[in-house]
């Protein structure tokens, strides 16, 4: 097998590493930063209002001293996940890589807010296994399709009606219904009022700051 010049196979995976413990312990960073830490993931249709929801509850959150760290599903594709494409493989790979960076965050001492798709059960139970179902709290913003085609604020649903865009995600792609999630909905309720449902999830689970 080739080898690189620190000697490693070049068999495209990483071998012989050791995970490095940290000296500070999730409990004393908690204790430093007064709040717990958690992964708050939105899983929705395209146009559903997750990044809505999850922008406005990263400005409660930090109005109130909270230390938060947002994950957004196009963000990561213009850097981290540039180099994916919308294959199964790929999108799987593009949720993997995102639950493995939440991870990273929620250990030390961040407030997680996520917002991808995620379509399928097999996905969120992957990011349940990364992360921890204690770490996790996962929502789904739920939305009529009709009334997600209508906003469309990124103009992908008209590009897929186009066929510009294959396997789109509520029409020739499936989105499978959570199966133990929170449901926000959207066409029900304003953005602050699913914030604060979010909210409240959070208190109960004892993650926020005394007073929130």
């Amino acid at each position: 097998m080739l080898k690189s010049e620190a000697g490693e196979p070049k068999s495209g995976r990483s071998s012989n590493v050791v995970w490095e413990s940290a000296e500070v312990t999730p409990e004393e960073r908690g204790k430093l930063l007064g709040h717990g830490s958690q992964v708050v993931w939105f899983t929705g249709l395209s146009g559903s209002g997750k990044s809505t929801i999850a922008r406005a509850l990263e400005r409660r959150l930090f109005q109130s001293g909270h230390h938060t760290f947002r994950l957004d599903g196009d963000n990561l594709r213009h850097g981290l996940n540039g180099d994916l494409g919308f294959s199964d493989e790929d999108r799987g790979e593009n949720l993997r890589r995102a639950a493995e960076t939440a991870k990273l965050a929620v250990e030390h001492g961040q407030i997680v807010i996520a917002s991808f798709i995620t379509p399928l059960e097999s996905q969120r139970q992957l990011i349940r296994d990364i992360v921890s179902s204690e770490r996790l709290s996962l929502f789904h913003v739920k939305c009529p399709l009709d009334l997600c085609r209508e906003r469309d604020p990124k103009g992908l649903y008209e590009k897929a009606a186009r066929g510009e865009i294959r396997r789109f995600t509520g029409l020739d792609a499936p989105f499978e219904e959570p199966l133990d999630a929170e449901v926000l909905d959207s066409s029900l309720q304003s953005v602050d009022d699913l914030v604060e449902q979010v909210l409240n999830s959070l208190r109960r689970r004892g993650i926020l700051r005394d007073g929130t």
